[in-house]
């Protein structure tokens, strides 16, 4: 298991892969989004090498690649093919895309359809450049294990992006994703959340059930990158965040398998206090 963090774009990203590295982080998980993120390939290469740092590739959420209009279709591709291009670049292996959810009114029964359709090319280019195209999760029709098959299926070169806090807030349990998609599972996101909205809070903040998780997540096999996408506003208090985050993550990740978890115990309900947490609050 290798833990790291996300860039913020707002932000110089050569200080914060400094930062990530003196702390001890595994790798960066590095984001472009709009309006605007350039940076050198060499330099961000060279800082990654200084501190032992690997790279996985996260694009911009709100891009309408999938959107039926041709032109749209093609500047989003373009768009992508850079990103890909840069994090080839400085050696990344993996590229994240988000589910497109952009269509018209009319056009929305065939969310899926489209989606599959630019997931074709898009995956294509990214082998070409040497990275695996990842699918996160999150939400409906791209909260279900049936979609992500579907998606699969019809774009083989496409692997999951698991991310758990998604699946706390409807749909598919990661037991569900990790059970019936474990084999495909290429990256990993970890966030807090009290179900309601993807609150991007420290791990054991919300009512994620984390010994569930972790210990499906476990069984699968899986042993890759998995990214703290916890957010905070002030850079002190967020780098204790992701400390107790990481803390916590490996202690369960470390523990013995019980039988309280993974793909035979019975599922949490969506917003119901885990029962794991029942007697460490107050009020």
């Amino acid at each position: 298991m290798k833990i790291g963090l996300m860039n913020n774009p707002a932000l110089s990203l050569y200080e914060q892969i400094e930062a990530f590295g003196k702390a001890g982080y595994d790798f960066l998980d590095l984001t472009i989004e709009g309006p605007a993120l350039t940076f050198d390939p060499q330099k961000v290469r060279d800082l990654l090498d200084q501190y032992g740092l690997s790279v996985v590739g996260h694009t911009d959420p709100c891009l309408p690649w999938a959107y039926p209009v041709e032109t749209v279709r093609k500047a989003c591709f373009k768009e992508l093919e850079r990103c890909a291009k840069l994090f080839s670049a400085i050696g990344a292996r993996i590229m994240n895309i988000h589910p497109c959810y952009a269509s018209p009114p009319r056009m929305k029964q065939t969310l899926i359809d489209q989606n599959v359709a630019a997931l074709r090319p898009l995956s294509a280019m990214a082998r070409d450049l040497g990275l695996v195209l990842v699918l996160e999760n999150f939400k409906r029709p791209f909260d279900l294990v049936s979609t992500f098959k579907i998606c699969i299926q019809e774009a083989p070169e496409l692997q999951v992006h698991l991310d758990i806090g998604h699946t706390n807030m409807g749909g598919d349990t990661t037991e569900d994703f990790c059970r019936h998609l474990g084999h495909d599972i290429a990256h990993v996101h970890l966030s807090d959340n009290r179900a309601t909205d993807d609150h991007h809070m420290p791990i054991g903040v919300g009512n994620v059930d984390w010994p569930r998780a972790i210990s499906a997540l476990k069984k699968t096999g899986y042993d890759g990158t998995i990214t703290l996408e916890v957010f905070c506003g002030t850079n002190d208090i967020l780098f204790s965040y992701l400390e107790i985050s990481r803390r916590f993550v490996t202690e369960l990740w470390t523990m013995k398998q019980s039988g309280t978890g993974g793909s035979h115990g019975t599922h949490q309900s969506h917003g119901e206090r885990p029962s794991w947490k029942h007697g460490q609050e107050n009020g």
